[in-house]
């Protein structure tokens, strides 16, 4: 995904920026990484082209998480992927599953 990002963007959920931040608080907690390697992480971070997207379609959301059992936060990553017709990077089987039953495409590398 990394050598992805020198020549392409990627496109996220607002979500993410949550994510991103709350796995750093995480391995604060367990002592795996402190506050300042956090703030460096996300200096790095906001240095590559990653974009954030406009709120989801909301029942798109909705249907994708009832129809595949998905977690809602899963179902807005699909939504997303779906909507601008890119490929979702995972590596949960169970979102994988959904995509590939929406017909989105998966990053394989």
């Amino acid at each position: 995904m990394l050598d992805g990002l020198e020549e392409d963007s990627a496109l996220v959920p607002i979500l993410w920026w949550f994510e991103v931040r709350n796995v750093l608080i995480i391995g604060e907690r367990r002592r795996r990484s402190t506050p300042k390697m956090a703030t460096e992480f996300l200096s790095w971070l906001a240095s590559l082209p990653i974009l954030q997207a406009e709120l989801p379609d909301e029942d798109k959301v909705f249907a994708f998480a009832r129809h595949h059992q998905l977690t809602f936060y899963d179902a807005a990553y699909l939504e997303l992927a779906q909507r601008e017709s890119l490929a979702l990077a995972t590596l949960d089987q169970h979102l994988a599953q959904a995509a590939r039953a929406e017909g989105v495409a998966l990053v394989t590398s």
